[in-house]
């Protein structure tokens, strides 16, 4: 059982930075891969980034290049740093646990939701 927590999210201007954290309870959490997902209003949920146990990443073509994803193993703590903001950024941004895939269907573990909103 994998409990995560998200928090960071806020109010930006386009082409302002955020940090997302997602805390993670759970002794399997440092072999998990841990995903970053967003969903705007309407719209399905969404792949961002994901990061393996040993630190591999994935990014959609949309944020590569803007957005970083890292872990600290010894803290339980996944980070995505969002940088060159754009409104279409705008989300609620979902941390998950357990696969590797960029279907969100595949997941079972999700926190609640941190929400990001970048004005024009």
């Amino acid at each position: 059982q994998v409990q995560l927590v998200e928090s960071g999210g806020g109010l930006v201007q386009a082409g302002g930075s955020l940090r997302l954290s997602c805390a993670a309870s759970g002794r399997t959490f440092n072999t998990l891969p841990i995903s970053w997902f967003r969903q705007a209003p309407g719209k399905e949920r969404d792949f961002v980034s994901s990061i393996s146990w040993a630190g591999n990443t994935r990014y959609s073509d949309s944020v590569k290049g803007r957005f970083t994803i890292s872990r600290d193993n010894a803290k339980n703590l996944v980070y995505l740093q969002l940088n060159n903001l754009k409104p279409e950024d705008t989300a609620v941004y979902y941390c998950t646990a357990g696969d590797w895939g960029t279907n969100w269907r595949d997941y079972v573990y999700w926190g609640q939701g941190t929400q990001v909103t970048v004005s024009s």
